[in-house]
């Protein structure tokens, strides 16, 4: 059973950074594209970032420039480094795994709150 397990959420104030991760366990890392979504109160979730087996990245317009999404496939971890943070980037932020064979086959994360705020 393929498991997903995040961590690194937490309060920051405006323009400040914080990281999050997401462990992935039951099955082979490198099989997945890895991506995180968040959703922010009454809205829907939405794309953040997401990076393929051999790296290659794609990110919403909202953070481009400022969120960085990693992989390390030794470790089965996922990473989002997450700059210049802004009130609106404040949402549940979820960790997910699609099977780049099999699509219909992902996975999510339980889910970790970042709140921005002064």
């Amino acid at each position: 059973q393929v498991q997903l397990v995040e961590s690194g959420g937490g309060l920051v104030h405006p323009g400040g950074s914080l990281g999050l991760s997401c462990a992935l366990s039951g099955s082979i890392f490198s099989i997945y594209i890895m991506g995180w979504y968040r959703q922010a109160p009454g809205k829907q979730r939405e794309l953040v970032a997401t990076i393929s087996s051999g790296g290659t990245t794609n990110y919403a317009d909202s953070v481009k420039g400022r969120f960085t999404i990693s992989r390390d496939n030794a470790k089965n971890t996922a990473y989002l480094q997450m700059n210049s943070l802004k009130p609106e980037d404040t949402a549940v932020y979820y960790c997910n795994a699609r099977n780049m064979w099999v699509p219909a086959r992902e996975y999510w994360g339980q889910g970790t709150q970042v709140t921005v705020s002064s």
